[in-house]
């Protein structure tokens, strides 16, 4: 199904019928990687996914948006299914936009609760080595990007911030490219304060992305300011808990949503 937002042509789907649940994918993903998850939660709630600005089949966004862009489009998708109250899952940069919608101010809906599954937002620590590349790649970008040198080899400046980038920063498009740096950049414990329904984090017990030290980080963050906050690991599950062992994943959110009806 489509929707325009803003002028962009987004991609969704809906399913089900009772109190929503809006999925929100990671990064380089679609809704389709949802698709199995949404089948299951539909069989008692209405279930939209959506493809974020960028992403899927939906259009780019105009501009290099960072996380605020995304929060604000995520309201204003979620605002056309006229909800009251909903029930938010995130994936990895879907984590990262329901922390940031969180915080918003005067939302058109109440967030009955919040699933944050191998959640991003967590800066990691600069180790030497990290630092190291670092200064690298910033000494490599003045160089390339010097006049002369540049005007000799044109390409050469994009294909070594391809080279040095990370794989999603190779696969992207120009306009995704700055909307990456822009998200990985930013951090935002603290702004886990802000999460005030009832919140599950699901982490992949080997999970290499967002590793689990990051899950506890947030769980610590979150009870700290006195939200109802779990911790669910799953064992044998990488960054993709939720395909990785699929069953345990969807035991463990049923009982959740189930909680409290």
């Amino acid at each position: 199904m489509r929707v325009d937002i803003d002028k962009l042509g987004i991609n969704y789907q809906i399913k089900g019928s009772g109190d929503y649940v809006f999925l929100l994918h990671g990064w380089g993903a679609n809704l389709e990687l949802f698709s199995d998850l949404a089948e299951a939660i539909s069989e008692k709630h209405t279930v939209v996914s959506v493809d974020f600005p960028g992403f899927g089949k939906s259009e780019e966004p105009k501009s290099a948006w960072d996380i605020s862009g995304y929060a604000e489009f995520a309201v204003k998708f979620i605002q056309c299914f006229l909800c009251e109250k909903v029930v938010l899952l995130g994936h990895s940069f879907g984590g990262r936009v329901i922390i940031k919608m969180a915080g918003l101010e005067n939302l058109p809906f109440e967030i009955d609760k919040i699933i944050l599954v191998d959640a991003a937002g967590i800066l990691p620590k600069k180790t030497m080595k990290r630092r190291l590349r670092t200064r690298i790649y910033k000494i490599g970008k003045i160089a390339l990007n010097f006049g002369p040198i540049k005007k000799l080899f044109p390409g050469a400046l994009e294909n070594y911030k391809k080279k040095m980038g990370s794989p999603d920063y190779a696969n992207a498009s120009e306009m995704m490219r700055g909307v990456l740096v822009k998200t990985v950049n930013e951090d935002l414990e603290p702004l886990l304060k802000n999460l005030k329904a009832q919140t599950l984090l699901v982490w992949g017990e080997n999970d290499m992305e967002t590793p689990l030290a990051d899950g506890k980080k947030m769980e610590k963050a979150i009870a700290a300011a006195g939200t109802d906050v779990g911790l669910a690991v799953i064992r044998g599950a990488g960054h993709y808990s939720f395909l990785d062992q699929r069953h345990t994943f969807l035991k463990i959110v049923e009982s959740f949503l189930k909680a409290g009806e």
